[in-house]
């Protein structure tokens, strides 16, 4: 009977601290710096607020513990909203939000979606801030998880995605 509070006490924090993990989500700025540091990919998920899908991933996907695990040990990961009304700086060059319509864009994310500015979606780029993949719209995280190792763990460079799926069972553990 003695063991029952520090038993409480254990579930009570594991529980809460399992769910309190969240991605680490950076600027782009933060992003470039960090990567100066050290070499990682780096992930960038463009949305906007008033996007529906944008809102589901957030709260499926990107809170999924594999998810958060292994993009936080293997990526840098930045919420880019692709109507950002501020001025961005990435690799020296600024760029700003340009109106069209009733909204508008921001340059860096039209720049990345090369002017097709669906959300959500993602863009990969390498170590060196080469654009590696552009995906548009939602993935679950049965989805995400094997894109994001066939990247994350450079299999792309050795391995065809058709092959990795075939071998993986579209799994990675």
């Amino acid at each position: 009977m003695k063991q029952t509070p520090f038993l409480l006490f254990f579930l009570v924090f594991t529980f809460l601290f399992s769910n309190a993990q969240e991605i680490n989500w950076l600027t782009i700025e933060e992003a470039e710096k960090a990567n100066k540091k050290e070499h990682k990919k780096i992930l960038i998920d463009v949305y906007t607020d008033w996007c529906g899908w944008c809102k589901k991933m957030d709260a499926s996907t990107f809170k999924d513990p594999k998810i958060i695990e292994y993009v936080n040990e293997n990526y840098y990961c930045v919420k880019l909203d692709g109507e950002d009304k501020d001025t961005l700086t990435f690799k020296g060059v600024e760029f700003n939000f340009v109106k069209q319509g009733r909204r508008g864009y921001n340059e860096l994310a039209a720049g990345f979606l090369k002017g097709k500015m669906t959300y959500p979606s993602l863009v990969f780029l390498d170590e060196e801030f080469v654009v590696l993949q552009v995906m548009k719209g939602f993935r679950n995280a049965g989805e995400l998880y094997p894109i994001l190792t066939f990247l994350g763990d450079n299999i792309y460079k050795k391995s065809n995605w058709t092959d990795y799926i075939k071998e993986t069972k579209g799994k990675k553990d």
